[in-house]
């Protein structure tokens, strides 16, 4: 593992904890109990991940209202970002795969390697603090912030793609409110997943809050 220590620009006292941060759960089901899947990293790597961009945001842009807050955070913690770091690590060969995931193309699956990205995050944590992984976040995560701040994704589009990754998805937006005067609306929109709500967001209009709900719904689909 020292090459993919080299690039994370970490070295771990704990080599079990990176091991383990690599194991899918098809390696560990294989090993009848010898082995724990990343599962549980992941878990802890995705609130860390969470916490940490948004303090950053926090403190670094005291005039970016929530709403844009809410949007370049979900950019930065999405699955198309984190699989934009496993691929500049070249975390996919890394990876321990059970011999069917690895001959289906697992080791270039987008969740599996957005998967990993996180619990490697967590076993740098569990391994040397908060101050290491935010590190990691940093080098990894916050030098694509200017983009997200300058260039706002479209995240109807996003949203979209996301949820085509599985056949029969129904995507709807609702308006469910506004408020203030003709001169100064404010829209309030409801994006449902399926007949479910996933998300919701406001604006100054109708396509701004539409944007902010599907923020919304991709940060959650990506929990």
């Amino acid at each position: 593992m020292t090459t993919l220590e080299e690039k994370l620009g970490y070295t771990f006292q704990n080599p079990d904890l990176l091991d383990n941060a690599l194991t899918h759960s098809s390696r560990a089901n294989e090993s009848r109990g010898k082995l724990q899947s990343n599962e549980r990293l992941e878990f802890l790597g995705d609130s860390i991940l969470g916490m940490v961009v948004a303090d950053h945001l926090f403190r670094n842009h005291p005039d970016l209202p929530e709403g844009d807050l809410t949007r370049t955070r979900a950019a930065l913690v999405c699955e198309d970002s984190l699989v934009e770091v496993a691929r500049e690590l070249g975390l996919g060969e890394y990876l321990r795969l059970g011999k069917g995931e690895s001959s289906g193309g697992g080791r270039e699956r987008p969740s599996i390697q957005a998967d990993a990205v996180e619990a490697v995050l967590a076993a740098i944590y569990l391994d040397g603090g908060i101050g290491s992984a935010r590190k990691f976040i940093q080098k990894f995560i916050l030098t694509r912030e200017i983009a997200g701040l300058v260039k706002p994704r479209d995240h109807k589009t996003a949203l979209q793609e996301l949820v085509q990754r599985e056949s029969g998805q129904v995507l709807q937006y609702r308006l469910v409110g506004e408020e203030g005067p003709d001169h100064n609306k404010r829209f309030f929109v409801e994006v449902a997943l399926n007949g479910q709500s996933i998300g919701s967001g406001s604006g100054r209009s109708k396509k701004e809050a539409e944007q902010a709900a599907a923020a919304a719904g991709i940060e959650n689909l990506s929990k």
